[in-house]
């Protein structure tokens, strides 16, 4: 389990990021496997979710995740009867106290935000497709809508695939550079072919680039740190079948 500082200084806030220790999953999906999307056993991963659930503080029940699909679309909790499990979208937006929102990951970035003033949390799926398409924006600008002031927002970039793991083809950097020329400095040329893509400092510029100051960084590489993630793209290579999704939840009291 990881946790923010900065968050951690609230004492209406709970959060985590959770590892993939401590579950009870098994084999590919060893152990904390929160995803049902997965071919896991569904009695494992609702277990599981339990078990997030009592380390978090709420019940079951509320915890809310989404059905992520890669897209740019934020769900918006005013009160208690908006609230509803697996909606398709990639960000929340909650005012409500009590319910735990969270985001499931293997390699993307989950992204946790608080606004300390206007008492709203946040969070955000931003693989390269939703932080390119503009996921960060469309949350930031939801939380702005509310009144909230960016300078008010913390915004908390979660662990993810690390840029010395993220190889890519020419075909993928051309997805940014014809968005922005300047997209080019998240890249890193390895050989004429291959080129190493930084998702992490890309996600940051994207959230400095809307007014937010406040933010840190959970600095791990869910590719190289086996022990503690799941990994799409190491499963992949490893020509796995499938692979777990860990968890990050917040949840204002």
């Amino acid at each position: 389990m990881f946790y923010s500082l900065k968050l951690k200084e609230f004492r209406n806030l709970k959060h985590c990021f959770f590892s993939r220790k401590n579950g009870v999953s098994n084999g590919l999906y060893k152990s904390l496997n929160c995803g049902l999307g997965s071919d896991d056993k569904t009695e494992n991963i609702v277990k599981n979710l339990e078990i997030v659930s009592n380390q978090i503080g709420c019940k079951k029940k509320s915890l809310v995740t989404l059905k992520q699909t890669h897209s740019t679309k934020v769900i918006y909790f005013e009160n208690i009867s908006d609230v509803h499990d697996k909606i398709n979208a990639d960000a929340i937006v909650c005012k409500v106290k009590n319910i735990a929102i969270g985001i499931l990951t293997a390699d993307c970035a989950p992204i946790l935000f608080y606004d300390y003033k206007k008492k709203i949390i946040g969070c955000a799926h931003s693989g390269w497709k939703g932080a390119l398409n503009g996921i960060i924006g469309n949350t930031i600008k939801k939380f702005n809508e509310l009144g909230s002031s960016s300078k008010d927002i913390i915004a908390v970039v979660g662990p993810c695939i690390g840029k010395h793991n993220y190889e890519v083809k020419i075909d993928f950097v051309k997805k940014f550079t014809n968005q922005s020329e300047e997209n080019i400095i998240f890249f890193t040329k390895k050989n004429n072919e291959s080129f190493c893509f930084d998702l992490r400092k890309f996600i940051n510029t994207e959230i400095r680039n809307h007014g937010i100051k406040i933010t840190e960084n959970i600095e791990k590489d869910t590719f190289s740190e086996i022990e503690y993630f799941y990994s799409y793209r190491r499963s992949c290579l490893n020509s796995e079948k499938d692979y777990g999704r860990c968890i990050s939840v917040i949840l204002m009291t």
